[in-house]
C-alpha cells in the first residue's frame, strides 16, 4: 500500500466551494493559463479537481485576495514550475504587490481621516460652534486636496 490514499476528485462546483473562487472563474483562469489544464471525465467530459488541484486553485484564490492582476498571477504560478531559478521573479513579483498595497493601505488612511474630520465637522455645526466648524472645514479642504493627489498617482 503506498504512503499516498487515493485523493478525492471534486466537481467545479465543488472546487468552486472550496476556493470561495466562482466556477466561472475557475473556467477562466483555465482558459488563459493561470492554472493549468484541469483533467475531464472519461464519460462526461466534465473537468474533475483533484487534490492538487485543489491546492493549486487555493494559491490561485490566496493571490487573487491581494489584488494582484491576472497577468502577474499567471506569471507567478509559471514561475512556481520553474522552482529555485524563478525566485529572483518571484521576489519582485510580490515585492511589487506589496508596493501596491502599501499604496492603497496609504489611501484608505486617508480616506478614513477624511470621513472623520467631516463627522466633527458636522458634530461642529450640529452644536452651533461656527468657529470649530470652519476650522474643520479648511482642513477638510486640504484634506481633499491631498486625497486629489492620491488619486492622480
Amino acid at each position: 500500500m503506498s504512503a499516498r490514499t487515493a485523493q478525492h476528485a471534486y466537481t467545479i462546483r465543488e472546487a468552486a466551494t472550496l476556493t470561495g473562487l466562482p466556477a466561472s472563474t475557475l473556467r477562466y483562469y483555465e482558459s488563459i493559463g493561470v492554472i493549468a489544464p484541469i483533467s475531464r471525465g472519461a464519460s462526461s467530459k466534465h473537468r474533475v479537481y483533484d487534490e492538487d488541484d485543489l491546492d493549486q486553485l487555493m494559491w490561485v484564490a490566496c493571490l487573487a485576495a491581494t489584488g494582484m492582476s491576472v497577468g502577474d498571477m499567471r506569471q507567478y504560478m509559471a514561475n512556481g514550475q520553474l522552482g529555485p531559478g524563478a525566485a529572483a521573479e518571484q521576489i519582485d513579483l510580490l515585492s511589487a504587490q506589496q508596493e501596491r498595497l502599501e499604496q492603497e493601505a496609504e489611501s484608505l488612511a486617508l480616506r478614513r481621516r477624511y470621513v472623520a474630520l467631516k463627522i466633527d465637522y458636522w458634530h461642529a455645526v450640529d452644536a452651533g460652534d461656527t468657529a470649530r466648524a470652519e476650522l474643520l472645514s479648511g482642513e477638510a479642504r486640504v484634506l481633499a486636496d491631498e486625497l486629489q493627489r492620491a488619486r492622480k498617482q
